[in-house]
């Protein structure tokens, strides 16, 4: 039976490239001379440091910039609450990876609600989608490709 896997998946090794590209661009940029401005990655983390809450706003759109060039969606990052004391600015972005319960059970009723003859399935941090028909598996994936969803979805795993 064809089936599909739904998943949310970054590459890592394009968002290790682009914090070291976005690095790169703040220690070269004029207005970042002699301000100790720096991005960190950790694990699913991007911590950004610098001076001022300008320079964080810069900073962040340089990372922005760098990540879109990447071909990483911007939908999976998610910045938190900057943190300005005396003459620090540090900001966290978290990288979002994998489909949590609440998204994966909207996907299922999203599919279900379609009334398609498929059957989706929660499977941990993904969604399987199976079906008699190809072309019903095919409309389950422009259907959830036109849905707005907080997340960047991929579909992988299309077995015949």
């Amino acid at each position: 039976m064809p089936s599909f896997d739904v998943v949310s998946e970054i590459n890592h090794h394009e968002l290790a490239n682009a914090v070291d590209q976005a690095n790169r661009e703040v220690t070269t940029r004029f207005d970042f001379k002699g301000t100790a401005s720096s991005f960190e990655l950790e694990e699913k983390v991007i911590v950004l440091k610098t001076e001022s809450d300008f320079q964080l706003q810069q900073m962040l759109d340089i990372l922005y910039a760098k990540l879109a060039k990447r071909g990483i969606d911007l939908a999976a990052v998610d910045p938190q609450e900057a943190v300005i004391m005396a003459k620090t600015a540090t900001q966290r972005v978290l990288v979002k990876e994998g489909i949590d319960a609440d998204t994966a059970r909207a996907i299922v009723k999203r599919i279900k609600a379609e009334k398609m003859k498929v059957q989706a399935a929660v499977q941990g941090d993904q969604v399987r989608v199976t079906g008699k028909k190809r072309d019903d598996l095919q409309q389950v994936i422009q259907l959830l490709k036109n849905a707005e969803m907080e997340l960047p979805l991929q579909f992988t795993n299309f077995r015949d």
